[in-house]
């Protein structure tokens, strides 16, 4: 029964879906649940990835054989998406593209981090993110439709895993008396690393034998080769992580995931 309260509180946390009135008070909280809750943070994007994939077949139901309805398609699951979400994993790209785009000391990219209206280097960031998401789904659904939900699933799932790395190898250095992501910060166990993981296998053995294993390998290796470059980044001109950073990752791995399938294809 824990495991269900981490993962509801999970889902309340990342995304839009209501956890509210008698099942809220049946989860509950405290800062030690919420780090707990890191364990599913994959299983966050089995959910997103249903939406996605959900909206996805439901345009390649009505909009099949059309002119422009892969792009159609793309479109539309990246807005479902970002919908379910509110935009968690994209605020913070744009908060690290602020940061770090410029040359400026630890000190001040922190500070800049903090400040909630979007820059010149968020904006670029966040135009350029989602042209990439939508460019790089629409070139796999012009593929097949199976490439397309095969990407969605393993997208979403694998790279929310990824962050949990970082902060698996990184300190936290945020504001820890205003940072909402501080309970998660703490670095995470072994135990909690290894179930986020088992909530990766099934949705990469069912892309694994919807598209064969090139179209997964490439998928996960470019996303780790992401997941290292920001790392490296993030050690040099942090020392650590911030929640931005995390949400930053997610985006940076899932983009990744798409592309090492699209050049698998």
């Amino acid at each position: 029964m824990d495991g269900i309260r981490h993962f509801l509180l999970a889902v309340q946390f990342f995304t839009r879906i209501p956890v509210t009135g008698r099942l809220a008070a049946w989860v509950g909280y405290s800062p030690a649940m919420l780090r707990a809750s890191a364990a599913h943070f994959p299983g966050v994007g089995w959910l997103v990835a249903l939406v996605a994939c959900a909206v996805a077949a439901l345009c390649g139901t009505l909009l099949h054989g059309r002119v422009g309805s892969a792009l159609v398609t793309a479109v539309l699951c990246t807005i479902a998406t970002v919908l379910l979400t509110g935009g968690f994993h994209e605020d913070g790209l744009a908060d690290v593209a602020d940061g770090l785009g410029g040359f400026v000391a630890r000190e001040r990219a922190l500070d800049i981090m903090k400040d909630s209206r979007v820059g010149a280097y968020g904006a670029m960031a966040l135009v350029l993110a989602l042209t990439a998401k939508i460019a790089l789904l629409a070139l796999l659904d012009a593929s097949s439709g199976t490439a397309l939900l095969a990407a969605l699933v393993g997208g979403h799932v694998w790279s929310r895993f990824c962050p949990l790395v970082l902060v698996r190898l990184l300190p936290h250095v945020g504001d820890t008396a205003t940072s909402k992501s501080k309970p998660l910060a703490d670095q995470i166990s072994r135990r909690a690393l290894g179930v986020a993981f088992l909530w990766c296998l099934m949705p990469l053995a069912l892309v694994e034998w919807a598209q064969a294993a090139p179209f997964l390998i490439a998928g996960i290796a470019t996303s780790l080769v992401a997941l290292a470059w920001m790392g490296r980044m993030f050690q040099r001109r942090l020392q650590g992580f911030t929640g931005d950073c995390l949400g930053a990752t997610q985006q940076v791995c899932e983009i990744a995931f798409y592309l090492g399938a699209a050049v698998a294809l």
